[in-house]
């Protein structure tokens, strides 16, 4: 497992299974229990809290990692490796976390 792979995840009831991007720093995969994650969702808004996602990192069709949906997870959720974000892309990423926790240094605000 590494940050800003893409997993399937079995959550509880009402979650159920859900596509989720790892978030959690590579070191903390060979310690930890759980992992922080953003669901990732087909419904697509075009907010500045999502980073459109589809076949290039592995999925069937567009879809949006939604950083509004922060969450940990248990390493025994996690099932399957679906793909990767590029690295070139991995800046998207926090500039959306930036703006769904209003940190304005992250989103070029400041």
């Amino acid at each position: 497992m590494k940050q800003y792979e893409l997993w399937w995840a079995e959550r509880p009831k009402p979650g159920g299974r859900r596509l989720v991007l790892l978030l959690s720093r590579d070191s903390a995969y060979a310690y930890l229990n759980k992992y922080i994650v953003v669901e990732i969702t087909s419904t697509i808004r075009n907010i500045a809290v999502e980073v459109p996602l589809g076949k290039t990192e592995g999925l069937a069709r567009p879809c949006v990692a939604n950083c509004d949906n922060v969450r940990t997870v248990s390493r025994s959720t996690l099932t399957g490796r679906i793909g990767h974000l590029a690295a070139g892309r991995h800046a998207e990423v926090k500039r959306a976390l930036g703006h769904s926790l209003a940190w304005d240094e992250l989103i070029g605000a400041a």
